[in-house]
């Protein structure tokens, strides 16, 4: 069953949604979703990144809506999606099957998948499984969820912001792997500590996609329960190698030869290593890979929405 939300009749803007509601999934989750765009248009699902991040009216931006019809949707636990942060029943398993409920509530026969940075990994997952519902797929800033990217992103950038690191790494001493120190203190019990471990986490996230410093962020009170609820989902996947075993994702790429699929990854991406970018390509035959110039990981960056518009138009 779906709850639905009124919507303008005439949208003021084209990227304005035209239909928005709940969508129950069960386990006690409901995801919410949005359709804008051209209602005759090719489909096109967004999926949003994290885990944990939720969609914004800002992603609407990223894509032709003339041309498509735009499908947008909160992933268990995130966003405007019900109960939020919630973690039982939260797994990739559970997300490629609420995106399947998905379509066949919207009456969609097939539809172009995108999504970038933990967006990707979910729509190579769901593509993999529902391959005949995908036109094709176009991902950006590659994440394949190994242990090695995972660990990479905490630990292997970091001489590129050494402060910012070393205040992360701060927060939770001790030996091992940082990666699970971080995870055990925002999934603790601890919120004064969990707070701040979050914040510090977003500081080192926002200095590699800026490659630049960035200050700690301040947050009022609803800022600070967002993002715990974020990065608590976050954690539980990442904790958990969101869900896949070793391989994985080799045997889920080799299974889409012949799929139309573009590979979008900027240069100077430090939050996801070009390396992935090259290891899904290398085994995902007939994808078309494409370095992005002057774009790091932002998916607003100039030269990457251009690339992102340019590859969906060969769908559409």
């Amino acid at each position: 069953m779906a709850a639905m939300q009124a919507a303008p009749a005439t949208p003021l803007d084209i990227r304005d949604p035209w239909q928005q509601g709940w969508l129950d999934v069960g386990d006690g989750h409901a995801i919410r979703f949005e359709q804008c765009g051209n209602r005759a248009g090719t489909p096109l699902l967004f999926l949003h990144g994290g885990p944990g991040s939720g969609c914004s009216a800002r992603h609407r931006t990223l894509f032709d809506a003339t041309r498509f019809r735009i499908v947008l949707f909160d992933q268990r636990g995130c966003g405007r999606s019900t109960p939020r942060g919630a973690l039982a029943a939260n797994t990739t398993p559970d997300l490629v099957a609420d995106i399947e409920r998905l379509r066949r509530h919207l009456g969609i026969a097939r539809w172009l998948v995108s999504g970038g940075s933990w967006g990707s990994t979910l729509a190579l997952a769901y593509c993999a499984h529902h391959r005949q519902a995908c036109l094709g797929a176009v991902l950006r800033g590659i994440f394949l969820a190994r242990r090695e990217d995972i660990d990479g992103f905490f630990d292997g950038a970091a001489a590129s912001q050494q402060a910012e690191h070393a205040r992360l790494a701060a927060r939770v001493p001790g030996s091992g792997r940082l990666a699970e120190r971080i995870f055990a203190a925002v999934l603790g019990d601890d919120r004064t500590h969990a707070l701040d471990v979050v914040r510090h986490w977003m500081q080192w996230e926002e200095s590699l996609t800026r490659g630049r410093p960035t200050p700690l962020p301040w947050l009022d009170a609803a800022g600070e329960a967002r993002a715990l609820d974020k990065y608590r989902v976050q954690a539980h996947y990442l904790r958990h190698d969101c869900f896949m075993a070793a391989g994985e994702w080799q045997a889920r790429a080799e299974s889409l030869a012949g799929l139309p699929v573009s590979l979008l990854h900027g240069r100077k991406d430090a939050v996801c290593r070009p390396e992935g970018a090259l290891a899904l390509h290398r085994h995902l035959p007939g994808s078309r890979l494409t370095w992005v110039e002057d774009a790091g990981h932002d998916p607003f960056e100039p030269a990457m929405r251009a690339a992102l518009r340019d590859a969906c138009a060969a769908f559409g």
